[in-house]
């Protein structure tokens, strides 16, 4: 049983070979993962926004149309000068007689109703603005890289949930192979046990206790299998693709060969809070522009008539000017704000140093567990190998009537436990060792 089983392993591992390689998977969820691919969209509104903010540089070219109707006094007389067709009539000059100063002149007062056409386009362009313009194209351009920074968190913790997912399947794939040696162990000692009871050499309960045993081990084996097919179905998720058999991986990770020094030096984390430091910096340089002048230049061209796109040329009319404003008294908000942003600025600068302290204790805290799970795999591998030989050893002993069943079953627990506990250290371990790897920004070890 144990070689048709041994066949069945290197059968399965053959098939392995035609699944999907870890450094393929991890390509396909850089490409496929939705939340990495919403993550770049994220990416590309802020470079949009950092082009936007660029775009005030240039100023603006706006073209209006107005079209008016009125028998406002007031609108009547500017629409005819606008359109250059004002007359003296029209302030009721042809009423004027004598010395009759008095007299209301009709035709400036209740003029007929009259339409208004309007073409104007204009230019306004920001000359000085105290570095207001400058600081918020650098804060949109480090707000971009910031997302950039996000984007490849987010894809090595994917990238980390991956490996976790590949490596895990492995240990189950051999941890099964382990339970089914057992169960078929079981198995054997089961047919024995019945044989001996037919001739009478052990009791009812001595076959019950072998079945139960089976039946735990079985168990152990359906919760390992649909254990195994979560698995699958996970980095189906990551992938964003049906996988259903993976190929190239040993049962545990290779250490990360990097120094501290390396790895604090690549750690996105640490890169985003020094990020967030220049950007409180360039939110102090912002709000001191609230106390420096703003200066403008405009200029606009257009032509009025009373019929849409009348004789363009002959009532145009352009205006050119600049204009500077200066805030001298606003409540103290400008100088709250500025201050404000100053405090923004040490804060970020002690969240700096605060991320650099916690990665550092965080890599000798993975660090000692790494070594310390090392050293215990080595032992449990050992430990593991004699308690399946001790089994072994009582089984054969048992055939020969020297031990009861209830030492067997003891043995072939201890044997078990022993398995379980190797394969929960060595996921333990796996798992160190890629969050270390995130820690030191490296998608493959």
């Amino acid at each position: 049983m144990r070689m048709i089983l041994l066949f069945l392993l290197a059968l399965r591992f053959s098939f392995a070979a035609d699944g999907l390689r870890l450094d393929d998977a991890i390509q396909k969820l850089k490409a496929q993962n939705s939340e990495i691919v919403i993550a770049k969209f994220d990416e590309r509104i802020k470079m949009l926004e950092h082009q936007a903010a660029l775009g005030a540089h240039y100023g603006s070219l706006e073209l209006s149309q107005a079209a008016l109707r009125s028998n406002d006094a007031l609108n009547i007389f500017g629409y005819k000068l606008q359109s250059r067709e004002a007359t003296f009539a029209d302030f009721g000059f042809k009423q004027f007689s004598g010395s009759n100063y008095m007299l209301s002149p009709d035709d400036l007062n209740n003029p007929s109703d009259r339409n208004h056409f309007q073409t104007k386009i204009e230019y306004t362009l920001p000359l000085y603005t105290g570095g207001k313009i400058e600081q918020y194209g650098k804060i949109t351009q480090a707000l971009h890289a910031m997302s950039t920074l996000d984007r490849e968190a987010l894809t090595l913790q994917k990238i980390y949930e991956l490996k976790k997912s590949f490596f895990a399947i492995t240990l189950l794939d051999a941890h099964l192979y382990n339970l089914h040696i057992i169960a078929s162990n079981t198995a054997k000692l089961e047919a024995k046990t019945a044989a001996m009871l037919e001739e009478g050499y052990v009791k009812k309960i001595d076959l019950l206790e072998v079945q139960s045993k089976q039946a735990d081990v079985e168990r152990l084996i359906h919760q390992a299998e649909a254990n195994r097919t979560l698995l699958y179905a996970f980095v189906s998720f990551l992938v964003d693709e049906p996988v259903t058999q993976i190929s190239g991986n040993d049962e545990e990770a290779l250490m990360l060969h990097s120094s501290d020094a390396d790895i604090l030096n690549d750690n996105l984390e640490i890169k985003k809070a020094e990020q967030g430091v220049e950007i409180s910096k360039m939110g102090i340089d912002l709000q001191q522009s609230a106390f420096l002048p703003q200066v403008g230049a405009f200029a606009n061209y257009g032509s009025s008539d009373d019929k849409l796109m009348n004789d363009f040329s002959k009532n145009d009319a352009y205006t050119v000017g600049l204009q500077v404003k200066w805030n001298l008294f606003n409540g103290g908000s400008d100088k709250n704000n500025l201050e404000k942003a100053r405090v923004e600025n040490l804060k970020a600068s002690q969240q700096l140093a605060l991320a650099k302290k916690q990665i550092a204790l965080s890599i000798k805290q993975i660090q000692t567990q790494i070594y310390n799970d090392d050293y215990e795999i080595q032992s449990l591998k050992k430990e593991v190998e004699l308690a399946h030989l001790i089994y072994e050893n009582y089984a054969g002993r048992y055939a020969q009537k020297l031990v009861s069943i209830n030492e067997v079953m003891m043995k072939q627990s201890e044997e078990l436990t022993k398995v379980l506990r190797l394969k929960e250290v060595q996921n333990a371990r796996n798992e160190k060792i890629f969050e270390l790897q995130k820690l030191a920004s490296k998608e493959v070890q």
